[in-house]
């Protein structure tokens, strides 16, 4: 343990106002910088990385903790003894290096046995273990501090669309994570779920593929004050959405529980790219969101370098990702302070405020009764401009840092 934590960092935070610090709460996944560049087309091109030594070196880019599978840290075969020193050493250096958990999840995708899926598997025996995998990994991730559990569906879903009716498989995954939230119940964790949608891959299609969806079906469950979202920006951009706007719903109903933040060129296979260094208008709106709309949870990264990259590529890819949605929060504190983007936003908002009282809040008879008998100037209010194009430009302007 001692030689992998001595080895030198290759990539330094700086000192400069972009510097990530433990206060923006950054976490990564084991799974992302431990990553080891393998794709469909080529094998690994970097050694196994330590999970103790993505501690220490995380810890010194300034971020404030690590995400995991259970596999990630406890090996699938591992005896009891190994589970309980892997534990502890690893427990030892989230406290020598002052990093938390504070996410865990279970992985039912990569195990041949997971190759129907996990709590829609036709196999009851698949589902049984399913949830005894889970049931043990939620206490290893409450053991190390997790106070929000990720559910992702990797291969709850269809290759063959006969093979399984989706309303049964839709009945499935409700009764398992009806049945989780009761053990976390009689266990007495502080623990929440976070249900994770992605459209297709490795499946043909999955169930449950967007946030919408997601949202729709926590609603029927037994437990749903105890469930929310984790939304993944490539996962709804893959679908060819605007990943801004579904993390704005999930806000907007309280159910933004966790968020996983990487990048994505087009609606392609899942790329799992560094955060902002593509859709660079999105991600602004999206660091503005988060830190305007009062989200307090992890800022996690759920990406992973380029397979072109050695170990110090890793550490330049994780800084990357805390230093540009560092320079995101900037840019969004000069859009709010700007003086004619905001007396330009306070125009488009305006309007004709003739019928304001009429709007919002609940029905009454006596509003219906005015909006029915009032008369509209319907060629006025079509013949108004917007100024959207000014306030884009100028959105722009602050974006490419020429205001």
């Amino acid at each position: 343990m001692t030689d992998l934590l001595n080895k030198p960092l290759t990539s330094e935070a700086g000192s400069d106002q972009f510097a990530p610090t433990k206060a923006d709460k950054f976490t990564f996944g084991l799974w992302t910088v431990g990553n080891r560049g393998r794709d469909p087309f080529g094998d690994f091109v970097r050694p196994v990385l330590n999970p103790l030594v993505q501690v220490k070196k995380l810890s010194e880019l300034g971020a404030w903790g690590l995400n995991f599978h259970d596999n990630d840290l406890v090996p699938f075969n591992a005896t009891p003894f190994e589970r309980d020193r892997i534990v502890k050493d690893f427990k030892q250096a989230l406290n020598d290096y002052g990093m938390v958990v504070p996410m865990a999840t279970t992985n039912l995708f990569f195990h041949p046995v997971f190759k129907d899926g996990a709590f829609t598997a036709v196999d009851p025996g698949v589902r049984a273990y399913a949830l005894q995998k889970t049931m043990r990994a939620i206490d290893l991730g409450v053991e190390l501090g997790a106070e929000t559990y990720v559910f992702w569906g990797g291969r709850e879903g269809v290759d063959a669309e006969a093979s399984k009716d989706p309303m049964e498989a839709v009945k499935r995954m409700r009764e398992a994570i009806n049945f989780l939230c009761e053990y976390v119940k009689d266990q007495g964790y502080n623990l929440r779920f976070a249900l994770e949608p992605k459209p297709n891959e490795p499946r043909t299609d999955t169930y449950l593929p967007t946030v919408g969806h997601m949202l729709a079906f926590i609603s029927t469950l037994d437990n749903p004050d105890m469930v929310g979202v984790n939304p993944e920006v490539a996962h709804e951009s893959m679908a060819g959405l605007n990943f801004y706007q579904g993390v704005a719903q999930a806000l907007e109903v309280n159910k933004l529980f966790h968020i996983d933040l990487n990048d994505q060129k087009g609606p392609r296979y899942d790329q799992d790219l560094r955060f902002g260094s593509e859709s660079i208008k999105n991600s602004f709106f999206l660091v503005k969101l988060l830190e305007e709309k009062g989200y307090t949870g992890p800022r996690a990264f759920d990406a992973h370098a380029y397979r072109t990259e050695d170990e110090a590529g890793v550490w330049d890819f994780a800084l990357g990702c805390m230093r540009t949605y560092n320079m995101f929060k900037e840019k969004a504190k000069r859009f709010a302070a700007d003086a004619e983007i905001q007396a330009l936003l306070s125009e488009i908002n305006g309007g004709d405020q003739t019928y304001g009282g009429l709007l919002g809040g609940k029905y009454s008879p006596e509003k219906a009764s005015r909006l029915k008998g009032s008369d509209f100037d319907v060629d006025k209010l079509a013949s108004r401009g917007y100024k959207y194009e000014k306030l884009d430009q100028l959105t722009i302007e602050i974006i490419l840092g020429v205001r």
